[in-house]
């Protein structure tokens, strides 16, 4: 995967302005459930799972914004696994950056407390731990849109159904990454102690290597 085919996608993701729409939701959704004044990791936990819908949605579009014509001419110039990784990746990556506006923005407006606010929190391991917590539930978005999209689901209604299910799994069931950091970031707060999500991490990078590696070699073959 090249840097050029990062980049065309990328423009197409901009101009398409598809993005709006599940980035407005997120910031409407940031914007009532996180306050000024609250305990950062609660804030931190809170913006971070509701990143794994958001980075499903934004990998489907990236999946789904080449005109058929157009997918054909890019599969048959760099491979067609190489260009559904670029649009796989230009999906999480839009995700990630999201995801870190909206950590140092929740940083900077809560509080560097525990729960109770009677514990102070360090700042820095309080960011770091909210950034992975992020990190990890836009990985886990980025796999659940991989298995929901064509060429794994190709028709748009069941897809869409799927892709809902599966990041509310994902973010409710034992097991899953994304709960694991966010409940980390959630018991942290209430315990005055910040703890880093490393082990969820490691688990979202390999979900995330294995959806996107089966649905490129699925490409391959369609």
């Amino acid at each position: 995967m090249s840097g050029a085919l990062l980049a065309y996608q990328s423009g197409l993701l901009l101009r398409s302005q598809r993005w709006l729409a599940p980035v407005v939701l997120y910031a409407a959704f940031v914007g009532v459930g996180v306050q000024s004044g609250q305990p950062v990791l609660d804030s931190l936990g809170y913006a971070a799972a509701f990143l794994l819908p958001v980075g499903s949605w934004l990998v489907r579009i990236c999946v789904s914004n080449e005109p058929p014509a157009a997918r054909s001419c890019t599969a048959a110039a760099t491979g067609p696994w190489r260009a559904h990784l670029a649009s796989l990746v230009t999906g999480f990556l839009a995700t990630a950056v999201i995801g870190t506006v909206t950590t140092g923005v929740v940083a900077l407006i809560s509080d560097a407390a525990s729960t109770d606010h009677r514990v102070k929190l360090a700042v820095l391991p309080a960011v770091g731990a909210g950034f992975l917590a992020m990190l990890v539930c836009a990985l886990v978005g980025a796999a659940v849109g991989a298995v929901t999209v064509r060429p794994v689901v190709r028709a748009t209604g069941p897809g869409v159904a799927a892709m809902l299910l599966c990041a509310l799994l994902a973010l409710v069931a034992p097991g899953s990454p994304a709960r694991a950091a966010v409940t980390a970031l959630i018991t942290g707060s209430q315990d005055g102690v910040i703890r880093l999500p490393l082990l969820p991490l490691v688990g979202a990078v390999a979900l995330a290597a294995v959806c996107g590696a089966a649905a490129c070699r699925l490409s391959g073959r369609r």
